[in-house]
């Protein structure tokens, strides 16, 4: 029995050496490219903030975009969906140019004025790397498997800072209701990798992570639980709305407009038209500082619905980015909203919304709890993973990611 145990445990360092070093390098990949990317896309931003002109060109961008992809980038338009379908059913190594393809539009997206996130963006650079290493090691179809999901993992994790929530997102992401362990420690160890590539390169480039704060956690109770699982129902619904609204108007712009290039020409035309013509800046862009004003002061009851339509129209039209920032807006300021109705701290209900929609709209609860605890503190923890399951169960069987497969269906489904 001794011996047996011990044969168990040495065959094992093989195995975790292997997935150390891969890992580590699909960290590294991962973790340069989206310490890039967020510096581009905070100079992207502040230059369109510096002259908002630019917001007038966001027609003559989108155009450019949608040429580029049609004339280059058939083959990884896709998008998420092509990391997630290539996972369940490998076919062929996702072309390197994905990555500087979805770089690039997204950065002259946000420049423009798109309301777009960057989700995407780190995911796709981090899956399309790391699958140029299934050439460089001769990589079996499984590991190769096991390779994107770390890529998956470790772009959320160092796009964000949140090395925990990364780590789960690339096991949880992929079917609803169902998590692969075999690729653990690949996923763990790629997503601590890319954190602190990204945050020792953020260092050298001047850029950080967006701090944000819940200033007061009640203490656990009847009313406060009951209240955030009243919001969480609600952040359900609201990610499902998003989630089915993109995929409606995207479907109809492709049914429509058949010439790629123009779809993104259209939409970008009405989001410009209203920003100029409404002054609506502040549902554009990543909309950072207000989430961070949702944390802290009342806002506008509509402001989640106005992050909503504008995120639609940008995306389902065609814009580079991701869907997961304007989900946190839409939830942080949905979560502003609901506060004073059910007698809640503004910060707390802000940061349940913040990844209780977003756990509703990609069915990533655990991820999504997970990202809580790291970026509001442990406190918070049980609030969150009230609202992340509530939401979960809420919105249903559809979600932001097409390709994402029923693993276990939600109680409920006929």
């Amino acid at each position: 029995m001794e011996h047996s145990f011990l044969s168990e445990q040495r065959r094992l360092l093989p195995y975790m050496g292997k997935w150390l070093l891969l890992a580590l390098a699909v960290g590294l990949l991962s973790g340069s490219a989206s310490a890039f990317f967020l510096f581009a896309l905070e100079l992207a931003t502040g230059t369109r903030n510096a002259h908002r002109w630019l917001i007038a060109l966001l027609p003559l961008a989108g155009f450019a975009v949608g040429w580029l992809y049609l004339r280059f980038g058939s083959s990884v338009e896709a998008g998420n969906n092509l990391l997630i379908d290539e996972i369940h059913d490998p076919k062929k190594v996702i072309p390197l140019r994905m990555a500087p393809l979805v770089l690039g539009g997204t950065v002259v997206s946000h420049l423009f004025g798109a309301s777009v996130g960057r989700e995407g963006t780190a995911v796709q650079m981090g899956g399309a790397l790391a699958d140029q290493l299934t050439h460089v090691f001769k990589l079996k179809m499984e590991d190769r498997r096991i390779v994107l999901m770390a890529g998956i993992s470790a772009g959320f994790a160092s796009v964000f800072g949140t090395p925990l929530a990364g780590a789960i997102f690339g096991l949880e992401v992929l079917a609803i209701g169902r998590l692969r362990y075999d690729a653990l420690l690949a996923c763990l160890a790629a997503a601590i990798a890319g954190d602190q590539v990204c945050l020792l390169w953020g260092h050298a480039l001047g850029i950080h992570h967006t701090h944000y704060a819940i200033a007061s956690v009640p203490a656990l109770g009847l009313w406060p639980l009951a209240a955030v699982a009243i919001a969480g129902a609600l952040f359900g619904l609201a990610g499902k709305l998003f989630a089915d609204c993109t995929h409606a108007l995207s479907g109809w712009m492709k049914r429509r407009v058949p010439y790629g290039p123009l779809r993104p020409l259209l939409g970008g035309s009405v989001v410009a038209a209203v920003v100029v013509a409404f002054g609506a800046d502040r549902y554009i862009g990543l909309g950072i500082p207000t989430i961070q004003a949702a944390f802290t002061e009342p806002l506008a009851p509509w402001d989640f619905a106005g992050k909503l339509v504008f995120t639609v129209v940008s995306l389902g039209s065609g814009f580079k980015g991701g869907e997961v920032t304007p989900l946190f807006y839409i939830g942080a300021t949905l979560g502003n909203a609901l506060a004073p109705l059910l007698h809640l701290p503004f910060s707390l209900l802000a940061g349940v919304g913040f990844v209780a929609v977003f756990a509703g709209a990609a069915n990533t609860p655990i991820a999504s709890t997970l990202m809580a605890i790291e970026l509001f503190g442990a406190e918070v923890g049980v609030y969150a993973a009230v609202g992340c399951v509530l939401a979960y169960l809420f919105s249903g069987h559809t979600g932001i990611y097409r390709a994402q497969r029923i693993g276990h269906a939600k109680p409920g489904k006929s």
